[in-house]
């Protein structure tokens, strides 16, 4: 018998990630844009065309990326529903929170009231005109019936984010009614869907030219003003967070599961980490699934919450939507009256699951949500593309602790949660083995510690 250790098999190199490059590039650019704006003011207004055309190339990307999001996450509904009530249970749970997440980040909005100090609306009144020049006032039913398309097809390429949001739906259950059948239906948008989101990410790298002209563009403008409001929604942006993490998750991991928030959240203190240092969650996949058995929630618990959490459960995202949505309606002097936003809620509600494909889809989906409400407001969302940078690791921490509560709290509800195990696990009296992070092939190792991960059959978003 060969007695000699086994030769470790020769892994590919990781690719290598560009993005952060493409980060500094946005914050070098915003900084840049800063100092031009003072420095040369009536020059630097003359660059508002050019943020004006990057945002142009992400409504283009609009209705391609709503259509595919939306029916792929319908058929991924369906696929957790399969497992019965865990599955049931998790997408239930994502729905309600997402949705609490919106109505925070409605609420405050509407008390901070980001942006209302730019009083941009002298070049946006202009523009507004012009979009509704000869439209004359809508009624409810000319609004219903708007929403209808001429064809199928048509609503891809009209431009109408609604029309583009009610196909999808129908295909979507369309599929999901075909059952099997449809599953090549599934395959073919899948890879439609990766095609759309690598022309995004060819244009994501756009993103410091339009950074610097739209910053340009306002601070020439508004002077001071503008960092004031810029400061403001981030300020805010990071309380709200703050506020849904702390207050909003920490009583209810403590009420369904008797677990204290601050000792889970330092049980997971490596992974926060590891997003602070890579601007995404999806990093930290692995090892979610890992801590998470680890800490005593069941594998087929795990399995279900975790992949699918990634998908539909983006609290982090959802308070971002509605406080940028607000903040560019204030900064453009014409804010969303209360019917507006309550009627933005429920589009966003659908339309967030689509803003976890990859980095830029929470720009289209937020340009998206304005384009079907107010066509108006769209061009300031280059107000937005300037500070998008410094909140994505408040947007990726916040949904990854989510998605750690949600597994936990499903699977206390589910039964399948060992309270004993995660109080002397979150008491440091068994720490998780990092080693099987490295060498799950270790047969030392107790097969309870080696996880199995479905990650390879996990969504592989990007939660910047």
């Amino acid at each position: 018998m060969d007695t000699s250790p086994p030769v470790p098999q020769a892994t590919a190199p990781a690719r290598r990630d560009r993005t952060h490059y493409l980060y500094i590039a946005v914050i070098v650019a915003v900084v840049a844009g800063i100092a031009f704006g003072f420095l040369a003011p009536e020059a630097a207004k003359e660059l508002r065309p050019v943020g004006t055309g990057f945002v142009n190339l992400i409504k283009m990307m609009i209705s391609p990326i709503i259509f595919c999001t939306i029916v792929l996450g319908i058929g991924s509904v369906r696929k957790a529903a399969k497992v019965g009530r865990v599955g049931g249970l998790a997408l239930g749970y994502f729905l309600v929170m997402s949705t609490v997440a919106l109505a925070i980040g409605l609420v405050v909005g509407n008390i901070v009231h980001p942006g209302s100090g730019l009083h941009l609306s002298e070049a946006v009144a202009k523009a507004g005109q012009k979009a509704a020049s000869g439209a004359p006032a809508e009624s409810t039913a000319d609004f219903v019936l708007g929403v209808i398309p001429t064809s199928l097809l048509s609503s891809l390429t009209s431009g109408e984010v609604l029309q583009t949001l009610l196909v999808a739906l129908l295909v979507g259950f369309a599929v999901q009614a075909m059952g099997s059948r449809g599953e090549p239906v599934l395959a073919a948008i899948g890879v439609i869907q990766r095609l759309v989101f690598k022309i995004l990410a060819m244009i994501m790298w756009l993103a410091p030219i339009g950074a610097f002209g739209a910053m340009s563009a306002v601070v020439g403008a508004t002077g001071v003003d503008a960092l004031k409001s810029l400061a403001q929604i981030m300020l805010g942006f990071y309380v709200t967070c703050a506020i849904f993490v702390f207050v909003v998750l920490g009583l209810l991991v403590r009420l369904v599961s008797g677990i204290n928030l601050f000792s889970l959240l330092r049980y997971l203190g490596r992974e926060f980490l590891l997003i602070l240092s890579t601007s995404s969650s999806e990093s930290a996949l692995p090892r979610l699934i890992a801590k998470m058995e680890h800490v005593g929630v069941s594998r087929s618990v795990v399995g279900i919450t975790v992949p699918t959490g990634y998908s539909f459960n983006l609290d982090g995202t959802a308070i971002y939507l509605t406080m940028a949505s607000l903040f560019v309606a204030q900064a453009m002097g014409d804010p969303l009256s209360l019917g507006e936003q309550l009627s933005l809620l429920l589009f966003m509600i659908i339309a967030s699951k689509g803003a976890a494909g990859i980095t830029g889809a929470g720009l289209a989906t937020l340009a998206g949500g304005l384009q079907s409400h107010r066509p108006d407001l769209v061009d300031g969302v280059g107000l937005i593309v300037g500070i998008d940078r410094f909140m994505s690791e408040a947007r990726a921490l916040t949904n990854f602790a989510g998605n750690a509560v949600a597994t936990v709290v499903v699977g206390t509800w589910t039964g399948e949660f060992d309270k004993e195990r995660a109080r002397v696990v979150l008491a440091g009296e068994d720490p998780f083995d990092e080693s099987t992070m490295v060498d799950d092939t270790d047969d030392a190792h107790d097969a309870h510690d080696v996880p199995v991960s479905p990650v390879s059959a996990a969504p592989r978003p990007v939660q910047a």
